[in-house]
């Protein structure tokens, strides 16, 4: 058993609680066992780097993942360049031939004046390993329970929920983020992610997959608790010739997380984002 501190803090549309830490409690006799590591944060979230233009930084010496092309450089936003979509390297040699097929027929819509897909536009969600996309400049929140771990993108609500010390179902249903498991060592939280839909795409560059998509997680505290690092591992035999490894950096939010809503009543016709849209009412 553990007993733990919360403290409850009021926000628009709710209530959202934070776990502030966890002492354990050792059974007579039982040997004291080591706290997991508290990546709350005080409820402040942690903000990812490269905020105007998030991407997946490589790990020396592992496979790295889908890079921008150089004759299309990507330009983010706040610059006095006009901003562009993001257009993948596909000279990547891990790419299977169909998934080269469906980004070029993407890319030459895109460069021909198309709004290139992005979940977090079309609010629908990112899946993984996207989700570790996000964070930046709005942040993601840890919620950490004996069970299980959320972790939340403030931006549009858009929660993980990772199942700790408990087995993979023997076959789970694919959905937007899967079946996640995971368990502590010593400072890292391991994530081990399956059953993760077709719907969505891996990365910022709009990589496609298939159903057997695996994605494995490391997330730990850098630089003295100041930082976070998430290294993480793509395995997809039908997608990619080789697995493939990925970096995401976090730094402490410096603001309270507020609620945003992706779209709500939206009347903005200027670009069609294929946000979902209800034809009648669910009531």
């Amino acid at each position: 058993m553990s007993s733990f501190v919360w403290r409850k803090r009021a926000q628009a549309g709710g209530i959202l609680f934070a776990l502030i830490g966890a002492t354990p409690i050792a059974s007579s006799g039982a040997q004291p066992k080591a706290a997991p590591p508290d990546f709350s944060s005080n409820f402040v979230g942690w903000v990812g780097l490269n905020g105007a233009g998030p991407f997946f930084e490589p790990v020396p010496g592992r496979l790295p993942p889908v890079v921008s092309d150089p004759a299309h450089p990507f330009v983010p936003n706040g610059t006095n360049a006009q901003p562009s979509f993001r257009i993948a390297d596909l000279s990547d040699p891990n790419l299977k031939p169909w998934v080269k097929e469906r980004m070029k027929k993407d890319i030459d819509e895109v460069l021909a004046g198309k709004i290139a897909f992005t979940p977090s536009s079309s609010c629908v969600p990112a899946g993984v390993p996207l989700f570790m996309g996000y964070g930046g400049p709005n942040p993601i929140v840890f919620l950490q329970t004996p069970k299980e771990v959320w972790i939340i993108f403030m931006s549009d609500q858009q929660v993980r929920r990772i199942y700790l010390d408990v087995p993979h179902s023997a076959h789970p249903k694919p959905s937007w983020y899967g079946e996640s498991v995971g368990h502590y060592e010593g400072d890292t939280l391991v994530i081990d992610t399956i059953g993760l839909s077709d719907k969505t795409v891996v990365d910022v560059y709009r990589t496609p997959h298939t159903e057997k998509l695996h994605v494995v997680e490391r997330w730990r505290m850098v630089d003295g608790g100041k930082a976070m690092e998430a290294v993480f591992t793509v395995d997809d035999p039908d997608a990619f010739f080789q697995p493939w490894t990925g970096m995401r950096r976090y730094r402490r939010g410096q603001q309270e997380p507020d609620e945003i809503v992706c779209a709500e009543n939206n009347s903005n016709n200027l670009f069609d984002y294929h946000i979902p849209m209800a034809e009648k009412p669910d009531f």
